[in-house]
């Protein structure tokens, strides 16, 4: 059942609102996701709403740099970010691309994450 979820990075400068049916945890094992720790959510382009503006944001770009990692420039948290683009071997191999946001599930209040299974995702691979 889809419910709104109010978020933040750690110090509160970057705050941000999300629609969604959250019934998994994404767990991704690329050095990025694996040294930060996150646990991924995705939801539609239009499923986030920022509260602080994009601009306040500071952006880290890696690897194929079509990924968009946005984290707060005061605390450092990475609340949200938009995955790389398939490359055209992936989209070959039959994965489906995704255009919208991967949520911080860690940055969300009142989201249990210790009664939601969690999915393994083989980024290291990419």
């Amino acid at each position: 059942m889809q419910k709104s979820y109010s978020g933040s990075c750690h110090c509160g400068r970057v705050q941000f609102e999300v629609d969604a049916d959250i019934t998994h945890l994404r767990r991704c094992n690329c050095t990025v996701c694996t040294k930060r720790g996150s646990l991924n959510v995705r939801v539609s382009k239009q499923a986030l709403k920022l509260l602080t503006p994009i601009e306040y944001l500071s952006v880290y770009r890696w690897g194929s740099e079509t990924a968009q990692d946005y984290f707060c420039p005061n605390c450092g948290i990475l609340p949200f970010r938009i995955p790389s683009t398939l490359t055209a071997e992936e989209i070959r191999a039959g994965k489906q691309p995704f255009t919208g946001w991967a949520i911080n599930a860690r940055c969300l209040d009142d989201l249990d994450l210790d009664q939601l299974p969690v999915t393994d995702i083989d980024g290291a691979s990419l």
